[in-house]
């Protein structure tokens, strides 16, 4: 398994990871991605541990902490070989838990973090992300939050999820300068048919030294090979659920078809199947340190972890990427146009 730096930290982390919101299946929107019970959930621990997968991912609304339990449970007396990231700042016991129970206030954030360590039966946490960008509490009060638990040993790297381009970089600037941990990773949403990443986030990531992790490489379930022009979704999709599809990108159906012909065309030349193709495409993007498999059993996570270990050439790359291709949106597609009329000297 390769390993890569996780942005600009000393962290080395595999190029890929398990996603674990396929635990637990305790809301109706997470029993569409799966429902791994502790005995499923520590099988396809062993998978990945043995394939050099050590890498874990969950998150505190996962199934409300089902996940985590499970996955600490998975874990259990092998806690020294893996890599645990969790998330928090999404609303924990619904309505009912009271206003303080979403965002990423100083409040909400201490019970979240001690929640999560607590479900996940250890005492540290590798990589905690925000799960999104709260624009109601002060840039100085999350980050001196979260600095005081890194000092504290109960969080070891910070990152954050679904950040827009000012979010990130204000963030990053409020650290570097008052001396305060700083986000080492982004998890973003990123696939052959969601590539909006490239357009501010990735030349971020570039500059500042920050990993990207990939969430949904596989465009919410659409490139999985089973979806195709004029054919009925598969019984077992999970974008059968209209509370999954209402909660997820929203691609252009003739866009993806498209994207799946170039994917179908690359797998047969290479004899690999199109979530492979999909994910090694993702494996060559710049800034990519680590991608998150999900897989509802062992069949799945076996062939997702097959997308690893070799290489599109660069002709099948530029395939992909032709098919893949869409206008930016303003002002990207001006810049572009202004690169295109004014190369690099040679």
């Amino acid at each position: 398994m390769e390993y890569r730096r996780l942005g600009a930290s000393g962290l080395k982390v595999p190029i890929l990871s398990f996603g674990t919101g396929t635990f637990g299946g305790g809301t109706e929107f997470f029993k569409a991605w799966g429902s791994s019970d502790v005995a499923e959930a520590t099988r396809l621990v062993d998978i990945c541990l043995d394939a050099g997968v050590n890498m874990f991912d969950t998150a505190d609304i996962y199934s409300q902490g089902q996940s985590e339990e499970i996955l600490g449970a998975a874990i259990k007396g092998r806690r020294d070989k893996t890599i645990i990231s969790t998330k928090g700042t999404f609303r924990m016991g619904g309505d009912a838990a009271g206003p303080n129970s979403v965002g990423s206030s100083r409040f909400h954030l201490t019970n979240a973090i001690h929640a999560s360590l607590k479900r996940l039966g250890t005492d540290y946490i590798d990589l905690y992300q925000l799960h999104g960008f709260d624009a109601m509490t002060p840039i100085e009060e999350v980050l001196g939050t979260l600095d005081d638990f890194v000092r504290a040993g109960k969080i070891r790297y910070i990152g954050c999820s679904n950040f827009s381009g000012w979010h990130l970089m204000k963030s990053l600037a409020h650290s570097d300068k008052h001396g305060l941990a700083r986000y080492v990773a982004h998890q973003a949403y990123y696939s052959l048919i969601g590539r909006d990443y490239e357009w501010e986030l990735m030349p971020l990531a570039l500059d500042q030294g920050v990993g990207c992790v990939v969430w949904s490489p596989l465009g919410w379930g659409r490139l999985t090979g089973k979806i195709r022009r004029g054919s009925p979704l598969p019984a077992d999709s999970r974008l059968n659920s209209k509370i999954v599809v209402d909660n997820g990108p929203q691609p252009d159906q003739e866009y993806l078809y498209t994207v799946v012909d170039a994917l179908e065309a690359v797998a047969k030349e290479v004899g690999k199947t199109v979530p492979q193709v999909a994910i090694n495409w993702l494996v060559q993007r710049p800034t990519v340190s680590n991608i998150i498999l999900g897989a509802r059993n062992e069949k799945q996570l076996r062939d997702n972890l097959g997308s690893v270990g070799w290489n599109l050439t660069p002709a099948q790359v530029a395939s992909l990427d032709a098919a893949s291709e869409r206008i930016p949106a303003y002002p990207y597609w001006h810049q572009r146009g202004f690169q295109e009329r004014n190369p690099k000297p040679v």
